[in-house]
């Protein structure tokens, strides 16, 4: 690594001392024809006083116009990794998850509520998560079922791992990888009957990590999808994991 370095460092010094020669060729060859020194200096000194103007064009306005765009570019990649997360394996896992939690029931009354999403303000959903206790338990519900789900989905895990896009977007790669390590740690088990209390606490503890990580990102995403893309926020609603009674065939049309 270091010596590749310094033959980036001796590349860049050379062209730059070839530079610096063959501009210094070029006004003695104009000195050379016009024997003019006069102007030579007046258009290198104009030249030189432009240079901090041309910088801060350049680092400024241009670079800072670049990179606006390309963190556009970026966040679309991000969001479309997302939205492929969340409806391949996301959606689906908080819908498990729920089922360890016992005080589950005061999520799904208040996101249950489709009027949620239109009369109570962003901070306010965001406030009831963060408020929300995630008493995790393993007892109450089926922990195979939760292995067998994740172990299918541990190839798709390790493909979105893998990729670079999703490195800029800190919180959710901690979501991935809280998930990753409950895939780990449940796939490492050849069963799970007659678990030590230790054992399941532990386990509770790897789930509760992921389901409060998991239980955010979803709520930015159904945030993101409101405001950039309706039909798929109407979808996305229609499956809301904490509405049990919800169903994604539309029997009517609002409003009638």
């Amino acid at each position: 690594m270091r010596k590749m370095f310094k033959k980036i460092i001796n590349w860049r010094t050379g062209l730059g001392v070839l530079l610096i020669i063959a501009s210094a060729v070029l006004y003695y060859v104009h000195f050379r024809i016009f024997h003019d020194a006069y102007h030579i200096f007046i258009y290198l000194m104009g030249d030189i006083a432009f240079v901090p103007v041309e910088v801060l064009l350049v680092t400024l306005v241009i670079h800072n116009l670049l990179e606006k765009r390309s963190k556009r570019i970026l966040l679309k990649k991000m969001n479309m990794l997302i939205g492929a997360f969340f409806s391949e394996i996301g959606t689906p896992l908080l819908r498990i998850f729920s089922g360890f939690d016992k005080d589950i029931e005061n999520l799904r009354t208040f996101f249950a509520d489709k009027n949620i999403w239109t009369n109570r303000g962003a901070e306010e959903m965001k406030a009831r998560l963060k408020e929300h206790t995630y008493r995790i338990d393993v007892r109450n519900a089926s922990i195979t079922e939760l292995a067998d789900f994740l172990r299918n989905k541990n190839q798709f895990l390790l493909n979105l791992l893998s990729n670079s896009n999703l490195l800029e977007h800190a919180s959710f790669t901690e979501l991935l990888w809280a998930v990753f390590h409950l895939t780990e740690e449940l796939m490492c088990r050849e069963t799970f009957e007659e678990l030590p209390d230790p054992d399941k606490d532990h386990l509770s503890g790897d789930i509760k990590r992921a389901y409060h990580a998991l239980a955010s990102e979803w709520l930015n995403y159904m945030r993101h999808l409101k405001r950039e893309y309706p039909y798929l926020f109407s979808l996305a609603l229609r499956k809301n994991p904490f509405d049990l009674s919800g169903r994604v065939v539309i029997d009517k049309f609002p409003g009638k």
